[in-house]
């Protein structure tokens, strides 16, 4: 029997997945260390008996809308939440790119910014960095200059290099992009510095920027699947259009409106994480590696006395997990590691220390 083809822009592209391996140290998908406070879950307990599971959840998700539009000091027409910051591109995508569109993105970056473009059939323009990972910004001149991109995508701080773009380089980029500029936030919290202070003004193309986050790292919510966007209210009335009936479940739902009660419990945990990655930065300084500044909660280095591909089997043969980046584009020879608990940390430095004498032996 002859199976039915898939489009024939897609024959050739391979799922997203994040490779796994067992190990007793995990830093290797930039989840949080943490547990998520203990009151949280004991609201989360107590509440989870009055949801009617016989029901469809809120398709408005309008609590927690609500919720979230009071955290960020804006109105809840401002904000949309969906099955984590992934399915919130998704919508972005499904609402405003497709055949004979494009959006532009600035190697090496998130690869899902692509990957979910090319699953809605949409044109992808990219530009690079410069050596260090800043944006060149005379690169992204050109490239939206010559290609009026529908969107262009930020990723802010960049996964997986780690730098957070300052606000006067957004504004740039607001004032030139022709199309919505989404900037990616889903490390935003363990940066300096948040686009979502230009959500709150009247510069040039306000309307067309938009904040993309996730419950996922800072929250300690990864297994919840929850994202959101603030953004122009005709943003978020494009997305609601896209999305599918009931696309966010109740106990999500609840778990995310409970978890902005504890905000002090996650900006303490964002600090003891911040601490522990400068603990790493500090300790990678005095290895034979090279490494780049983060405002994320991971590391992006290169290893000089001994091959990534080497060292990272090394680390996992010490039963401590990491990614390796070593044939993605731009990043030749390139591992990244997140920032896990001082335990975990220290279990990655000995094991990485142990790995590179052995290449200098």
């Amino acid at each position: 029997m002859t199976s039915v083809p898939v489009r024939d822009d897609l024959a050739g592209l391979a799922g997203y997945h994040s490779p796994q391996a067992n190990a007793e140290v995990r830093l290797n998908t930039n989840e949080s260390p943490l547990a998520p406070p203990e009151g949280w879950l004991n609201e989360l307990s107590d509440e989870l008996r009055r949801i009617d599971f016989n029901r469809y959840p809120d398709r408005e998700a309008s609590a927690l809308r609500g919720a979230l539009a009071e955290f960020h000091d804006l109105d809840p027409t401002q904000v949309f939440c969906a099955n984590g910051s992934n399915e919130v591109l998704q919508c972005l995508l499904l609402a405003y790119g497709g055949a004979g569109r494009s959006v532009a993105i600035f190697e090496p970056t998130y690869a899902l910014h692509r990957h979910i473009a090319s699953l809605t059939a949409t044109t992808v323009v990219s530009g690079w960095r410069t050596p260090d990972y800043r944006l060149d910004l005379d690169v992204v001149d050109d490239l939206l200059e010559s290609s009026r991109p529908v969107i262009t995508f930020l990723c802010s701080p960049n996964n997986p290099t780690g730098r957070a773009d300052p606000p006067d380089v957004v504004r740039h980029v607001l004032e030139r992009a022709p199309g919505l500029v989404v900037v990616d936030e889903a490390y935003g919290q363990f940066a300096p510095c948040s686009a979502l202070d230009l959500v709150h003004g009247d510069g040039p193309g306000s309307d067309r920027l938009v904040i993309v986050r996730t419950f996922s790292k800072t929250w300690s919510m990864a297994a919840c699947r929850l994202g959101y966007l603030v953004g122009d209210p005709a943003v978020v009335d494009a997305c609601d259009t896209v999305a599918l009936p009931y696309h966010l479940d109740a106990v999500t739902q609840l778990a995310g409106r409970l978890a902005l009660r504890h905000a002090d419990a996650m900006e303490a945990g964002a600090a003891v994480l911040k601490e522990e990655r400068g603990r790493i930065a500090a300790a990678l300084a005095e290895l034979p590696v090279q490494t780049w500044p983060s405002d994320a909660n991971f590391v992006l280095f290169r290893p000089l006395a001994r091959a990534a591909g080497q060292v990272w089997a090394d680390l996992l043969a010490s039963s401590v997990l990491i990614r390796d980046c070593s044939t993605w584009p731009g990043l030749d020879e390139c591992l990244r590691v997140t920032v896990g608990t001082s335990e975990e940390n220290d279990r990655f430095l000995a094991a990485l220390r142990l790995s590179l004498e052995d290449g200098t032996s």
